[in-house]
């Protein structure tokens, strides 16, 4: 976690200078069993993800603390460390623990379903951190839900769909809607989030979480 004007910079946000990765190293590429799906020119094992998922590269600005450098591109996430937190569990604010017993905390928008699966791109955050968010970020600070949350599996990403065309590498227009990883579009798919479905969760207080011994 760093701080612009003593305002909150979460570990996910993108940075001024991180660039993502060029369309023109993208090509079409082929499974063991033969079936076509989006890859890149020069590919390496961490390009995906733990379903065979393409992710997007971007560079990242990195300083001797191992935390992001320069002026925050707010509203755009990091796709790499937006997935590393979100896979890891870690806080999104500051990639420290976000464990509250062997529960994980987690803040979304009060227009969530109660009783029903919540889909989430934010991962989570720790208890200091979760409250210095709901004190600075606009669309938390307008109404926010805490939630302790005791299952969350993956479900899929969000990104942006492409197709290969007489032109070669195409992208289609894309949406915010998570993919599932079940869906038949997936190979033809560059993520940039990862989402996980809130499953088993318990409605709280930060307040009360903060003054817990």
């Amino acid at each position: 976690m760093s701080e612009t004007s003593t305002r909150l910079v979460p570990y996910i946000t993108a940075r001024e200078g991180e660039e993502g990765e060029l369309q023109s190293a993208l090509r079409a590429s082929f499974t063991e069993r033969g079936r076509s799906r989006l890859g890149y020119w020069n590919e390496t094992p961490q390009d995906r993800g733990t379903r065979g998922e393409l992710w997007g590269r971007c560079s990242q600005n990195i300083g001797p603390d191992r935390m992001p450098l320069g002026r925050p591109k707010w509203r755009m996430v990091h796709p790499s460390r937006q997935r590393e937190t979100m896979m890891k569990l870690r806080c999104q604010a500051c990639v420290g623990p976000a464990k509250i017993g062997d529960a994980h905390l987690f803040l979304e928008s009060p227009q969530s379903t109660p009783n029903e699966p919540i889909l989430t791109a934010q991962p989570p955050f720790c208890v200091q951190h979760a409250a210095a968010a709901v004190a600075q970020c606009p669309h938390l600070r307008n109404g926010h839900v805490a939630l302790v949350v005791r299952a969350a599996p993956l479900y899929g990403v969000i990104g942006a769909p492409y197709q290969w065309s007489s032109d070669g590498i195409r992208a289609l227009p894309a949406d915010d809607k998570p993919l599932p990883f079940s869906s038949p579009m997936l190979p033809w798919f560059l993520a940039s989030q990862l989402v996980r479905a809130i499953r088993e969760y318990t409605v709280v207080d930060l307040h009360d979480l903060a003054d817990a011994p």
